[in-house]
C-alpha cells in the first residue's frame, strides 16, 4: 500500500553513505571487514554526485543475512523501502504518460529534488523519490496540484535519474518542435493531408526533430521493441511500439511533429521526402548506446492524415544463431535439418508477425552459403544485408 504524504510533518534528513554503512552493519546485512573496505573505497568518490546507495552498489558486498545476495542496487533499494516503510515501485516507462507526468514540476525541481511523478489521477498524484526522508518538495506539489493527495512510493535512483532525464527532454523536443510546426487542425479533406509536408525537409533536420527521433530509436531498441509505428491522426499522432507480439501506446504527438519525425526518418533511409503519395520502401543502420549495430527496414502508407510509417526492427546477430538457438529441438530439429539439406525443392515458411518467418530464413541461408555453395536470393524488400550470399532487390517496373 502506498504512503500519502499528507500527515505529520517531520524533519528532512538526507541520506548518506556513512550511516546507510552503519545501518547495514547493525542489522547484520554486512560485515564490519566489508564496512570497513567500503568506507575506505568511497572516500575517494567523496565528489560523486550520485545517490548514497548507488555509490554503494559501485562495489557491491555480499549480504550477511542472504546467501549468494550481492548487496546490488535492486537490494539496496528494497532495503530502504523496508526501513523507511515505503512500499517499492519498479518504474515501467511503457505505463508512464510522459506529457502529462512532465506538467506536474518543472524538470529542474524534479532534478533538484531527485523526483519523478508517476500517475495523475483526479484525485491523487503519485511521486517516486529515492529520498524516502526527505519531504520539504510535498508542499510545492500540493500547490501545483490543488485537491490531489500525494502518494509517495521508492524507486531505483538510477532509473528515477535516467527516466527524468529522458521524459522532459523529449517532452521539451515536442513543445518546441510544435511550436515551429503547421497548424493541422484546420486541415479537412484527404488532398490537403496528403499535401503537408511538401516543405518539411527542412524541418526535419531541426535540432528538436533529431533529438524526437534519436529518443524515439534508443527507447524502442531499451523496450526490446521489434517494431515501431508512426500513425497519424488528425490533431494527436501516435507512436506505438510491438513488444513480444503486441502494441503497446508509447507517446501522442502533435501531427504537424510526427510529419516531421516521418520525414527526417525518410531522410535517414534515403527515400523521396516529396513523395507522399505512394508507399515507399527504406533502410537504415544504427547503433544502440553500446555500441551494437542495429538494422531498421522502413515503410510506408499513405493515410487519411498522413503518411504511417512502421520500422522493422532487426538484430544482425541473430544471423549468427544455431538451428538450435532458434528453438528448433528434437523432431522440429530434424525435420527442419532434412528439408534445408536436399538439393532442391521448395520451404513455405509462414506465421504472422513477429513469429520468426525472417529469423528462420535468414538463419538457414547463413548456414548453408559455404564456399561450395553459391547462394542467391529474390528479396521485396531485402531485410538484412548480409554478405555471405547474394541478395537481389525485386524491381517494380520490369514486373
Amino acid at each position: 500500500m502506498a504512503i500519502q504524504a499528507n500527515d505529520k510533518k517531520k524533519p528532512d534528513i538526507s541520506l548518506n553513505y556513512r550511516t546507510l554503512i552503519n545501518d547495514l552493519v547493525s542489522e547484520g546485512r554486512l560485515s564490519a571487514k566489508d564496512a570497513d573496505h567500503l568506507s575506505l573505497k568511497i572516500r575517494t568518490k567523496a565528489q560523486i554526485t550520485w545517490h548514497p546507495i548507488e555509490i554503494l552498489a559501485d562495489d557491491p558486498m555480499d549480504d550477511q543475512a542472504n546467501e549468494g545476495q550481492a548487496l546490488d542496487l535492486e537490494c539496496l533499494t528494497l532495503w530502504l523501502c523496508d526501513k523507511a516503510k515505503q512500499p517499492y515501485h519498479r518504474i515501467d516507462p511503457l505505463k508512464i504518460d510522459s506529457q502529462i507526468i512532465t506538467r506536474v514540476m518543472s524538470y529542474e525541481f524534479a532534478k533538484r529534488h531527485q523526483l519523478l511523478a508517476l500517475e495523475v489521477r483526479d484525485d491523487e498524484v503519485v511521486i517516486t523519490s529515492a529520498e524516502p526522508y526527505m519531504s520539504g518538495w510535498e508542499s510545492t506539489i500540493s500547490q501545483s496540484q490543488p485537491g490531489k493527495v500525494i502518494t509517495r512510493v521508492i524507486s531505483n535512483p538510477a532509473d528515477i535519474r535516467r527516466y527524468t532525464t529522458e521524459f522532459y527532454n523529449m517532452a521539451k523536443s515536442v513543445s518546441k518542435a510544435n511550436a515551429l510546426g503547421l497548424n493541422t487542425s484546420s486541415l479537412s479533406n484527404l488532398e490537403a493531408m496528403l499535401e503537408l509536408g511538401q516543405g518539411d525537409a527542412m524541418e526535419a533536420n531541426d535540432a528538436h526533430i533529431v533529438n524526437i527521433v534519436d529518443w524515439l530509436l534508443g527507447y524502442a531498441f531499451t523496450q526490446r521493441a521489434s517494431d515501431i509505428h508512426l500513425e497519424p491522426r488528425r490533431e494527436k499522432s501516435r507512436v506505438r511500439f510491438r513488444i513480444d507480439g503486441v502494441l503497446h501506446l508509447v507517446y501522442e504527438l502533435p501531427t504537424s511533429v510526427m510529419t516531421a519525425v516521418t520525414s527526417r526518418i525518410k531522410v535517414l533511409g534515403r527515400m523521396d521526402v516529396a513523395e507522399k503519395r505512394k508507399p515507399q520502401d527504406g533502410r537504415l543502420k544504427t547503433k544502440t548506446q553500446d555500441g551494437h549495430e542495429i538494422e531498421l527496414r522502413l515503410s510506408t502508407l499513405p493515410t487519411a492524415f498522413g503518411e504511417k510509417m512502421v520500422m522493422r526492427i532487426f538484430d544482425p546477430d541473430i544471423l549468427l544463431q544455431s538451428f538450435e538457438a532458434l528453438g528448433l529441438a528434437n523432431e522440429d530439429y530434424d525435420r527442419w535439418t532434412n528439408m534445408t539439406a536436399n538439393p532442391n525443392g521448395i520451404v513455405l515458411v509462414t506465421g504472422p508477425t513477429g513469429s520468426g518467418k525472417t529469423t528462420t530464413l535468414y538463419s538457414s541461408l547463413k548456414q548453408l552459403a559455404t564456399e561450395e555453395v553459391n547462394v542467391c536470393t529474390i528479396e521485396d524488400p531485402i531485410e538484412m544485408v548480409e554478405p555471405a550470399f547474394n541478395q537481389m532487390q525485386v524491381q517494380q517496373k520490369s514486373i
